[in-house]
C-alpha cells in the first residue's frame, strides 16, 4: 500500500482491509533525506513508524535526495518493487482520487514489472470521501500547505467538519490537487493514537507552509 501518512491513504487502507479480498503485505512510504521526514507531507519518520506499529503491519521505505530527480525517484522506486515481487507482491494499492494523468503514470510504471495499480478511492466525490473519513472516526491534522492555494495559516489546523467549512470553493475537500497534506493519528486502523504536539511552522520554497509535529 502506498503510504503517505495522510488522509487520503489512510481511508483507501481501511477499505482494502474491510473488502478482504487482498491481503496488505506492507506500506511503502517514501521519505526524503536529509530531513528524514515523509516526502511532501513533511512528517517525522519516527511518527510514520509509529503509525505502522499502531496498524500492526511492516513499513517499507524509499529514501530520496532533498533536490531528487524523476530518474532518482524511478530508480529506487523499481529497486524496491523487484524486491518485494520475490515476496509474492502482485499489486501497489494508492489512494489516489481523480489525477487522471497520476493514475496513467503509476500504472505504465507497474505494469513494466507486471505488477498492477489498485485505486479504491477512484472517482468518488471528494466531498463525500472527506465526510466519511471523519464520521468513521478518523483524526487527522494539516502538515502541509500550499500557500498558492490555501492560506498558510491552514497548517497545523484539525482536518474536520470546521476545516472543510471554512475552505475556499476553490479549494478540493481532499487536497486532491496539492493544496494542502495530513497526518492522520487516530481511527478505526489503529489499535491506539499516534500522540504528538504541534511544533513551529516554517515556511519552504517561500510557498509551502509546514507544521512540525514533535512525538509524545
Amino acid at each position: 500500500m502506498a503510504w503517505s501518512g495522510g488522509k487520503d491513504s489512510a481511508l483507501a487502507f481501511h477499505r482494502m482491509a474491510g473488502d478482504g479480498s487482498k491481503e496488505i503485505d506492507l506500506l511503502l512510504s517514501t521519505v526524503t533525506e536529509p530531513y528524514d521526514r515523509i516526502s511532501m507531507h513533511g512528517v517525522r519518520r519516527v511518527l510514520l513508524e509509529r503509525q505502522a506499529l499502531s496498524m500492526g503491519i511492516g513499513l517499507g521505505t524509499v529514501h530520496i535526495s532533498e533536490s531528487s530527480s524523476c530518474d532518482e525517484y524511478e530508480s529506487k522506486m523499481r529497486a524496491f518493487l523487484e524486491e518485494s515481487i520475490g515476496r509474492g507482491v502482485s499489486s501497489v494499492a494508492f489512494g489516489d482520487i481523480f489525477l487522471e494523468d497520476l493514475r496513467k503514470y503509476r500504472e505504465d510504471k507497474l505494469a513494466e514489472l507486471g505488477l498492477k495499480g489498485i485505486f479504491p478511492l477512484w472517482k468518488g466525490d471528494t466531498a463525500a470521501l472527506a465526510g466519511e473519513f471523519i464520521s468513521r472516526g478518523f483524526k487527522a491534522v494539516i502538515t502541509c500547505v500550499d500557500s498558492d492555494a490555501l492560506d498558510g495559516s491552514f497548517a497545523g489546523r484539525e482536518f474536520d467538519r470546521q476545516f472543510l467549512k471554512d475552505l475556499p470553493p476553490s479549494v478540493d475537500p481532499c487536497g486532491e490537487n496539492g493544496e494542502f497534506h495530513s497526518f492522520v493519528y487516530e481511527g478505526p486502523i489503529f489499535k491506539e493514537p499516534v500522540l504528538w504536539e504541534k511544533g513551529e511552522v516554517v515556511v519552504r520554497a517561500g510557498r509551502f507552509y509546514y507544521c512540525d509535529l514533535v512525538p509524545r
